[in-house]
């Protein structure tokens, strides 16, 4: 198995070349639609999805548990649908959370501002003063949100195997670009590195969730790294009693892996709400 993300600007056909490139591939193709609705099943609602997707929160928006909410449940439907298996993903901070794994190659697509704005003014149908709006807008928001969420500058090449102009290139054009890469660079044996990648980084999800969602424990800033048969819980809590319990309740998702704990343990340690 593998995945491909597609990171795009606006109006530089990011939709088009990943339909073509999962009609190409035989991939399954995640867009926001797909995401939402698997978002919308664990109980996250569409203005909560809405508030945060691909742009920059407000700043109390920043400080909500909202905020982590969102990025928790982002992620659990990410791992899922790569879970059901080769899949080109669009957008949504996917380079970022698939971000190092062997078996994915990402992609970012771009092409030059004159030919995005009349682009924009043929899909909106206006005038060039709201075609620039709308396409700065766009860039805004999504340049905080990666920077906000993954701590990554989104337009930097250096986050991605592949640019492409799309300016003059056809999505089709693009789309045999990337199989050619997806073709030299995922091996065999990369993929089953991926296999056992995914099943890790899920397996620390779900861990995540069963602690903080399930459990109710209250701690902060957890992380679940999973390796081979190990589980390190990294997080802060303000008692011994917390972490034991943090422990016991990893125990009940991790059947079998030894689970040990880094978690630092601060007293009348408080965080905003």
């Amino acid at each position: 198995m593998a995945i491909i993300t597609i990171s795009r600007q606006l109006a530089s056909l990011g939709d088009e070349t990943a339909q073509e490139l999962a009609k190409l591939l035989d991939y399954r193709f995640v867009d926001k639609h797909s995401l939402e609705e698997l978002v919308k099943s664990y109980g996250v609602t569409g203005p909560k999805f809405e508030k945060y997707d691909e742009r920059k929160p407000a700043f109390f928006a920043a400080l909500s548990q909202d905020r982590d909410d969102y990025l928790h449940y982002l992620k659990m439907a990410m791992l899922n649908e790569a879970l059901k298996g080769d899949s080109v993903f669009i957008g949504r901070g996917a380079n970022a959370i698939f971000k190092g794994m062997p078996g994915v190659i990402s992609v970012y697509l771009s092409a030059p501002f004159e030919i995005r704005l009349e682009r924009v003014k043929s899909y909106f149908h206006c005038d060039e003063k709201k075609a620039r709006q709308i396409i700065e807008r766009s860039d805004h928001d999504r340049v905080g949100f990666h920077h906000y969420f993954f701590d990554i500058d989104w337009r930097d090449p250096a986050n991605y195997h592949v640019t492409l102009n799309t300016g003059n290139l056809h999505p089709a054009t693009c789309a045999q670009a990337i199989k050619y890469l997806r073709d030299a660079a995922v091996t065999p044996e990369v993929e089953a590195e991926y296999a056992k990648r995914l099943k890790e980084l899920s397996l620390g999800q779900q861990i995540v969730h069963h602690i903080l969602y399930k459990k109710n424990i209250p701690i902060h800033f957890l992380e679940a790294a999973v390796s081979g048969e190990k589980v390190d819980l990294y997080g802060v809590v303000n008692s011994q009693a917390l972490v034991e319990a943090t422990l016991a309740a990893a125990r009940e998702i991790a059947d079998g892996v030894a689970v040990h704990s880094d978690i630092q343990v601060v007293q009348e340690y408080s965080i905003m709400p």
